[in-house]
């Protein structure tokens, strides 16, 4: 029996390809035959991560499909063909709206995505959800299938790994306050909303401040940003761009507050990964954001720059606040633990492989 799972791309670092590829291990250690498929495999994956979608093989009836829904592709339709059981992970489709100024390739991508997933309302046989707030987008969309709410597995053992010295060398110990953003820089993650709230922050609060953006960047926004940075007279912002995984570690443990201004989330790793690292979380409450936070955090109810930045003060300066909402963190971090998710994972899987 083979488990299979398919994806439009398969990208390094990308929170539905490491998803991916997590799943792939535990597959595999259940002892199935396993391998992920995709049109777009990244170059800076090792060899042999996955195989291009023209190569996946033909299936029997007790194979099994899945397949990860995050924006519009033919592929989708093209699994319809195969004669076996089929999965759904879904992991939410932003809303094309977001990139219409940006890039038209990724807008009619994500148009064509919710286009196409009205179409598919009938195609699975399970569906396991990110988020609540995923699985609600589904069942209002028709979906009838059994749908579950299965978290991103997470290997936390990786963020114990060894954080980059020459990140570490280079910003530590310098006497400034360190707010962090990770994740891509694209539009419905509203950097111009960080780069706000960071400018009150270091105009009325703290000017020995930096604002450090972790993520790889769409050109067109980030060239928008940029004239945001200069528009306001922000100093001290820092455009990682893409960098390594031990860099990234190294921003995290630099750390003192997680700032996010997202507007759609259907989970958010980074916000998990703050948890990991004791790095308080002030975060406006949108789309699976407060679902995530499950009752962590400090969560915004409105965008107000002023309101955010005192916010994020009284944390960096109250002890007991920020000690309050780290542990709250800490005991939000325990429902996403790896061996808990992947436990639930296989209850559903062997549930549905066993036909109840």
């Amino acid at each position: 029996m083979k488990i299979i799972q398919v994806l439009p791309s398969l990208a390094f670092g990308d929170a539905v390809g490491n998803d991916t590829r997590a799943l792939k291990r535990i597959i595999s250690e259940n002892g199935y035959k396993t391998q992920i498929y995709a049109i777009g495999i990244d170059s800076k994956l090792p060899i042999g991560t996955a195989q291009p979608a023209s190569d996946i093989p033909k299936l029997d009836k007790n194979d099994i499909i899945i397949y990860h829904e995050a924006i519009g592709c033919d592929l989708a339709y093209e699994i319809q063909k195969q004669d076996c059981r089929k999965v759904m992970i879904y992991h939410n489709i932003t809303p094309a709206e977001f990139f219409r100024e940006y890039d038209n390739n990724v807008f009619y991508a994500c148009k064509e995505g919710y286009k196409q997933l009205k179409n598919l309302t009938g195609a699975f046989d399970m569906i396991l959800s990110d988020s609540a707030y995923n699985r609600q987008n589904l069942l209002d969309m028709g979906f009838t299938a059994p749908n579950h709410v299965l978290p991103i597995l997470i290997p936390f053992d990786d963020y114990k790994k060894k954080p980059s010295e020459k990140i570490l060398s280079k910003y530590k110990a310098d006497g400034y306050t360190n707010i962090i953003f990770v994740g891509r820089v694209v539009p419905n993650k509203c950097q111009e909303d960080v780069f706000g709230s960071f400018n009150e922050y270091q105009k009325h609060f703290n000017p020995r401040s930096r604002l450090f953006i972790v993520g790889t960047f769409m050109e067109t926004y980030f060239n928008r940003l940029k004239e945001d940075t200069e528009r306001l007279g922000v100093k001290n912002v820092v455009f990682t761009g893409h960098c390594p995984f031990d860099e990234i570690l190294a921003y995290y443990h630099l750390a003192d507050l997680f700032l996010c201004q997202s507007e759609h989330e259907g989970f958010c790793v980074p916000l998990v990964e703050a948890m990991c690292f004791d790095v308080p979380i002030v975060a406006y409450d949108s789309s699976a954001i407060a679902e995530t936070l499950g009752g962590s955090g400090f969560l915004l109810k409105e965008k107000d720059p002023l309101l955010t930045a005192g916010v994020m003060n009284r944390i960096l300066t109250a002890s007991p606040l920020r000690e309050t909402i780290v542990e709250n963190q800490r005991e939000r971090l325990q429902d996403f633990q790896y061996d808990k998710v992947k436990a639930l994972f296989w209850k559903y899987m062997d549930e549905f492989i066993e036909g109840k």
